[in-house]
């Protein structure tokens, strides 16, 4: 995200998915029990759910622009963790009509902000499959954020509508769990009259024409965060292009975007291959934008295509929101108090961008903006800030402190760190603590201090830490 101004490591994840697939049922325990009503984030502990893990969601909508109302049903399919009885989803507002699981007939209930109880006819065994098919309809309706503004599930002013926000977004217009810790592919098949465009996630897998007007489908076969996925509706200008090793690519354009943004976009694989120079190979399915004629309050990393605010559709915001898929898409967070992982990083690549196309001199930037800094810049935390305050000091104080890391391991380690680390991680979670002990293993160096006084520390570091190596102020 930019703004204007695991429970397992990815290899366990996928071994777990997969023999959960292969053997279709599990290992019975002594007393089946519901699953947790939250995923244990401290900072939003009732997001997410816990007791299974999801594989796929294929979603099925049906939306009227004139009256906004959408008709959905969701297909979970999923592993339980534990031998359960009941289980919980997320869905914000709209009426749910009828829940099967495994074709079954499902009981369930609505508790809380957001907690639809699913009890199904036969308790699920550890271990096994499932699907849960969730049919429900209404108008979707956004959260208020008191920094950020709407997030979920927006109107546009041409009549259209799109799905954007952090932390929370997707419950506001299907059922999910909605936490950073359960990644899963994501099928869409969107049908609206026949007017209207359709841009979300993925790969494009063609249209159809029905009665109600046209279905649009979309696959994200990368595993993807609930918060990161997206739909967009309006009346597009698409343009379709592909990178070097055909990855295809799908741009978006509201009505009335600019000449600029869109000269700006059609950089993308330069972009791209700039990114995947200082951070390893490109980790998705598919690129692109959706730019949208709304000002919301920030842009947004949705997976494989970056969704813009209107007045956001410029080149360093583009480099912002595709260092993400890196660094916050593929590489999660595993709890929200990590989320400089995402911004700190994101918010860096700008700086090397800067350093790679206008020969800035980083050190130079490094200096003016220390020099600056006020004693509530250095208060500002990067590491457990407390809910409400993720998205704050981490576009400004973060680069900082990454750059004070370069100088403080040495130019070798640190383009190896930057390097390697999203391909270690990828398609998971990683913490900023783990982050820290591979700095370290990379370096040789026993880097302690230097987390404690930059990431963890809320006062001005000390001479030895703001000024490592090279960076000792010019007299």
């Amino acid at each position: 995200m930019s703004r204007n101004k695991r429970w397992r490591r990815p290899a366990a994840v996928a071994a777990a998915v997969l023999t959960g697939l292969a053997i279709g049922g599990g290992t019975a325990s002594a007393a089946p029990g519901p699953g947790s009503d939250g995923a244990g984030d401290g900072y939003y502990p009732q997001d997410g759910n816990g007791g299974y893990d999801v594989a796929d969601y294929n979603l099925t909508v049906g939306y009227d622009p004139a009256t906004h109302q959408l008709d959905g049903v969701q297909v979970v399919t999923a592993r339980a963790e534990q031998d359960l009885s009941s289980f919980n989803l997320d869905l914000s507002g709209l009426t749910v009509t009828s829940v099967k699981v495994n074709d079954l007939t499902a009981k369930f209930t609505r508790t809380g902000e957001h907690e639809l109880v699913i009890t199904p006819a036969r308790t699920l065994s550890r271990g096994q499959k499932f699907t849960a098919e969730i049919a429900y309809n209404g108008v979707p309706k956004a959260i208020n954020d008191p920094l950020l503004g709407a997030n979920g599930w927006q109107y546009a002013a041409s009549g259209g509508a799109f799905a954007a926000g952090e932390p929370k977004s997707a419950t506001t217009w299907y059922p999910v769990n909605d936490t950073p810790r359960d990644k899963a592919t994501f099928h869409l098949a969107v049908t609206v009259p026949d007017e209207w465009g359709v841009i979300a996630n993925g790969r494009e897998e063609g249209t159809t024409k029905t009665e109600a007007g046209t279905t649009h489908r979309w696959a994200e076969s990368t595993p993807v965060v609930p918060y990161m996925t997206t739909v967009a509706i309006d009346k597009w200008e698409f343009h379709r292009s592909q990178l070097a090793d055909g990855t295809p690519v799908v741009d978006a354009f509201a009505p009335g975007t600019s000449a600029t943004t869109k000269a700006a976009e059609a950089r993308l694989p330069e972009v791209l291959d700039f990114l995947s120079s200082k951070f390893g190979p490109y980790p998705v399915d598919a690129a692109g934008g959706i730019f949208l004629a709304e000002p919301i309050g920030f842009s947004l990393e949705t997976l494989s295509r970056p969704i813009y605010s209107g007045r956001a559709g410029n080149l360093q915001t583009i480099v912002h929101e595709n260092a993400h898929q890196w660094y916050g898409d593929s590489v999660a967070v595993q709890s929200w108090k990590d989320v400089c992982l995402n911004e700190c990083f994101a918010s860096y690549a700008t700086w090397l961008w800067s350093e790679y196309n206008e020969n800035q001199n980083l050190d130079d930037r490094y200096r003016s903006q220390v020099a600056q800094a006020s004693d509530q810049f250095w208060a500002g935390k990067l590491y457990d800030m407390g809910p409400g305050n993720e998205f704050t000091s981490v576009y400004s104080k973060g680069p900082l402190a990454l750059h004070a890391l370069r100088h403080q391991i040495g130019e070798a380690a640190f383009g190896k760190v930057l390097k390697t680390w999203p391909t270690l991680h990828r398609n998971g979670n990683a913490t900023l603590p783990e982050f820290q002990n591979y700095a370290s293993v990379v370096s040789g160096q026993n880097l302690q201090g230097f987390f404690d006084t930059w990431f963890y520390g809320n006062t001005k570091p000390s001479a030895q830490y703001l000024y490592p190596g090279s960076l000792t102020p010019r007299t």
